[in-house]
């Protein structure tokens, strides 16, 4: 739970400073910080943070993708960081993400804004973590996919071996986490199981914004970001023009998914222009580019 605030945090402070996270990457993360985040101690919050970092050095991802030769299913395990360090000083850590695994976080990062991360801030585990990652990729249906059980429980982390028994697995991950989300997030989750015979195959996920979350985020919008969002009004033909240009954008490269060309890149990005909740992050870099936001 801690190693996995600490990839929330080292996210949000990345997206802060516009240094972005790629494999060269060696990202701080201060002890302060991460005690206003998650509400823990100012005086114990260095250790906690080491602590969590050491953790998250032993620690390793499980993905899966096809053999690209033949089409057969692989699996792969990789360690989330290859180099960690401490200044005690200044109550910092020090982290870099490992190759392999920085598709993963900058999907992420593209999932979740600085609210959401805020979000789960509450929440003391592990699987409530993941399921609320998970979940809010919906927020605009308010209502998830089917998620098919065995590739459910890899996602919340759920080892081969453990909960085994559907009964097990229901009293001992999905509950408490759907729980912990309950009380402490933004949103209020319901599950619906499905399936074949007796048998359940997986569940689907339907949830609610809470009256005082929705009031809280209008409010902070209308506060924050007003501006913002009626000044960024592109044509059609300067939003494809802005779009190529920055994603030829050296500070935006890592936001390139795996085997995305600049044509692919650009076409997301000139998609993302169109959402309200995107604009705010390429306000910067379009006023780098010379385009007048106000």
């Amino acid at each position: 739970m801690a190693e996995q605030r600490l990839i929330l945090l080292a996210i949000l402070e990345a997206r802060e400073t516009g240094h972005g996270i790629d494999h060269s990457s060696l990202l701080r993360v201060h002890a302060h910080a991460y005690a206003e985040q998650f509400s823990i101690d100012k005086g114990n919050s260095y250790q906690v943070l080491k602590d969590a970092s050491k953790g998250l050095f032993d620690r390793y991802v499980t993905y899966h993708d096809k053999n690209p030769k033949n089409g057969n299913d692989r699996s792969f395990h990789c360690r989330w960081v290859d180099k960690i360090g401490y200044e005690k000083a200044t109550g910092t850590v020090y982290m870099r993400f490992t190759a392999d695994v920085v598709p993963l976080i900058t999907r992420l990062e593209e999932q979740f804004t600085s609210y959401e991360i805020a979000q789960v801030a509450g929440l003391d585990s592990g699987y409530a973590i993941r399921l609320y990652e998970l979940i809010i990729k919906w927020r605009s249906t308010a209502k998830t996919p089917f998620f098919e059980l065995q590739s459910f429980r890899q996602q919340l982390g759920v080892e081969l071996n453990q909960y085994k028994t559907m009964s097990n697995f229901k009293s001992r991950v999905l509950e408490p986490a759907i729980k912990q989300i309950n009380e402490n997030t933004d949103i209020t989750v319901k599950y619906n199981q499905h399936k074949q015979g007796r048998v359940i195959t997986g569940f689907t996920f339907t949830f609610v914004v809470k009256p005082k979350a929705q009031k809280a985020t209008e409010s902070k919008r209308d506060a924050d970001t007003p501006d913002m969002l009626i000044s960024l009004k592109m044509t059609d033909k300067q939003r494809s023009a802005f779009a190529a240009k920055l994603s030829r954008m050296n500070e935006l490269s890592t936001k390139a998914k795996q085997r995305e060309d600049y044509k692919q890149f650009a076409e997301r990005i000139e998609t993302e222009l169109l959402d309200e909740d995107k604009q705010v992050f390429y306000i910067p870099y379009l006023k780098k580019l010379g385009f007048n936001v106000y």
